[in-house]
Parts: C-alpha cells; sequence; structure tokens
C-alpha cells in the first residue's frame, strides 16, 4: 500500500505544486469559459485531460514515445496560450463547442504528459509493470485537479457575490491572464 500512496502523493503534488505553476495555469485558463452550473462538463474536461497525461506517461514508460525535453517544455506554455486564445474567441460566442473544448484538453494531456515522462520514467526504473504505479500517479493527479478546480469556482462563486460581474468578465480576466503569463514562459528560453 505503501506504494500506492507514494506514487498517488507523486501525481497529486505533480499538478498541485505552485513552482510548476503552468499546470495549474492551464487547468484554470481550461475551466474558465464554463460556469458554476457546468459542473460535469468540468469533470469530463479534467478527466479528459488526465486521460491524456496518462496515455504519454504510458507510452513513454514503455519506451514507444520519446520526447524531448527542451521542445515539450516550449509546448507546455504554447497549450496555454493556444487555449487562452481559444477562450477569447469562445467570450464573444453565444456558447461553446463541447467536443471540441475537451478533444483540445486531451491532445494538451499528451503534451503535458510528455513534459513528465522523463522523470516518471527515472522513477519507474527498470520496473517490470507500470500498471500499477501509473494508475495511483494518475489518481492523485485527479484529485489534485479537481482540488485546484474546485478552489477555483469556490473564489468564481464568492466573487460573484460580493461583485456584480459577467461571466465574459471572468473569462476575459483569466484568459488574458493565461495569454500573458504563457507568453512569457514561450519567450524566457529564447
Amino acid at each position: 500500500m505503501s506504494q500506492f500512496l507514494t506514487y498517488l502523493r507523486l501525481g497529486f503534488d505533480h499538478i498541485s505544486d505552485i513552482q510548476g505553476f503552468d499546470h495549474i495555469l492551464f487547468i484554470l485558463t481550461l475551466c474558465a469559459v464554463y460556469k458554476l452550473s457546468e459542473w460535469k462538463k468540468v469533470l469530463v474536461l479534467v478527466t479528459a485531460f488526465t486521460i491524456g497525461h496518462s496515455v504519454t506517461l504510458a507510452l513513454s514508460a514503455l519506451q514507444i514515445i520519446v520526447a524531448n525535453a527542451y521542445w515539450i517544455e516550449l509546448l507546455i506554455p504554447v497549450t496555454i496560450f493556444f487555449t487562452s486564445m481559444a477562450n477569447l474567441f469562445y467570450a464573444n460566442q453565444a456558447s461553446h463547442k463541447l467536443y471540441y473544448h475537451y478533444a483540445m484538453a486531451l491532445v494538451f494531456g499528451f503534451v503535458h504528459g510528455l513534459g513528465f515522462s522523463n522523470f516518471f520514467n527515472a522513477l519507474m526504473g527498470d520496473s517490470m509493470s507500470i500498471t500499477f504505479p501509473l494508475f495511483a500517479f494518475n489518481v492523485g493527479l485527479e484529485i489534485g485537479q479537481l482540488l485546484i478546480v474546485s478552489l477555483f469556482f469556490a473564489f468564481y462563486f464568492v466573487l460573484s457575490f460580493a461583485i456584480r460581474f459577467e461571466h465574459r468578465s471572468w473569462i476575459l480576466f483569466f484568459s488574458g491572464a493565461g495569454a500573458g503569463v504563457s507568453l512569457v514562459l514561450i519567450l524566457e528560453p529564447l
């Protein structure tokens, strides 16, 4: 059981670590277009991201995919920027296409999973089975994401009572912040 808890904690720490704020920023930016009443859609969205993340971790652990760390670290803020821009487009729409957002979360989960794959592979070492550690890691990842999303929407709920604002303003604020921070992260290594 201690191995399960180790990988569970690793997954939770991976997504909730403030040092790796790019993952938190991505999740918040991804969820910014949703209202409190759309919590079921957000659950599907977060799970789609976890599935994408899991697939690339598994493929990497099985040495089917080998990622170049430089390109992946560059692509992660690109996913945040792209998500922010999509949100800004959605802010001007009456509704957004859910399948597009779910597909985006899944594909960007692939990229984010590759960002962690080298570290995960080092932890796995010569282990024969990746199933148990990968499952535990992803349960921790999902718990961490749900906690982040819950805090995000709790903040939204409290703020909506303290200050009356349109949902469009919420989208514009978080998406603009996501775009700005991601641009800094993209340009930083150059």
